[in-house]
């Protein structure tokens, strides 16, 4: 079956700044894909160019078909965009909104009104037809731009970090509704920067300084880590990851400031190590492997850290 999406050697660069570095991947018809990464990634850039609002540099991309670099017109009528930023008129009702909305895509007259009333049942959002959406909380907001987005019945959705701003009533509330469309055949492409997010898709993208650094389903992405997480506290942390690895001749990593090393049947290991470095360890804990744990496996650091860095290179730019 032909992919819904196909990118090949995907590249883009704003001057000296190499935002996507070679980037290569499928979307299989009707599956939930994420791209999880830190802020800085390269998201919202991917984002831009398959929602066709950026032109390609370098790089082929196949959207349901059709060529992006050459037939856009034919993909922008076939999808459906809910970006991060709100694009709803907050002085006009959800009716109005949501009708100027079809208005865009060619539909008018009864067509727009059954398609208006089937939406606005499906999202809880019939008895709010009339309300201004500045009086709506974000939850109903989003149920709004997502109305917007499938108005025209497009077979690819693509959302721009869906849940910001939402609470965790409004996030699963979301979720429900994308894997409703989901069993209808509609294949969902969205961006998060959330680790609980990322779990709900059928395969995940983890990018990283604009690389795709991991693909698969969230199961066999934590299968590769290698066992149980240990981290441990310790005043050096220099010194005893370079001591365990010597005695025990296994890798220790520094992250964040702590020791780090995966094992196989973890809580064995931890009697291990105290007994083994006796006033060295301060504190020590053991996890089963997350998807923080395929990203630190990746890139050598933590996901948290890397949403970081953007912010203080900016800062430093600036102060």
């Amino acid at each position: 079956m032909q992919p819904a999406i196909q990118v090949e050697h995907l590249q883009h660069r704003y001057g000296e700044h190499q935002a996507i570095v070679d980037l290569s991947f499928d979307v299989a018809p009707g599956e939930i894909f994420v791209f999880l990464g830190p802020n800085g990634g390269g998201k919202t850039t991917l984002f831009r160019l398959l929602s066709t609002l950026i032109p390609l540099q370098s790089g082929r991309v196949r959207m349901l078909g059709f060529d992006l670099a050459m037939q856009p017109d034919d993909i922008r009528r076939r999808i459906g965009i809910v970006f991060q930023a709100p694009s709803l008129d907050k002085k006009l009702t959800v009716a109005e909104n949501i009708r100027h909305q079809g208005h865009l895509y060619g539909l008018s007259g009864k067509l727009l009104r059954q398609r208006q009333a089937d939406m606005l049942g499906q999202l809880g959002l019939t008895d709010r037809v009339n309300d201004r959406t500045e009086t709506l909380s974000g939850g109903l907001r989003r149920r709004v731009e997502l109305a917007k987005g499938m108005l025209h019945q497009p077979r690819l959705l693509m959302l721009d970090e869906p849940s910001t701003g939402l609470d965790p009533g409004a996030r699963a509330d979301l979720w429900d509704y994308l894997q409703r469309l989901q069993t209808q055949g509609v294949t969902i492409v969205l961006t998060t920067h959330l680790l609980e997010e990322a779990e709900k898709a059928d395969r995940i993208a983890i990018m990283h300084q604009g690389q795709l650094v991991a693909l698969d389903t969230p199961t066999r992405l934590r299968a590769t880590v290698g066992g149980d997480s240990i981290t441990i506290q310790t005043s050096n942390p220099a010194a005893l990851a370079a001591a365990i690895a010597r005695q025990f001749d296994c890798a220790a990593t520094l992250v964040a400031g702590n020791v780090r090393l995966e094992r196989p049947d973890g809580h064995q290991w931890i009697a291990r190590l105290v007994e083994a470095f006796p006033g060295q360890i301060e504190a020590i804990t053991l996890g089963k492997p997350t998807l923080e744990d395929v990203f630190i496996d990746r890139t050598g650091h933590r996901f948290w850290q890397a949403q970081e860095q953007p912010a203080l290179r900016g800062a430093a730019r600036h102060g």
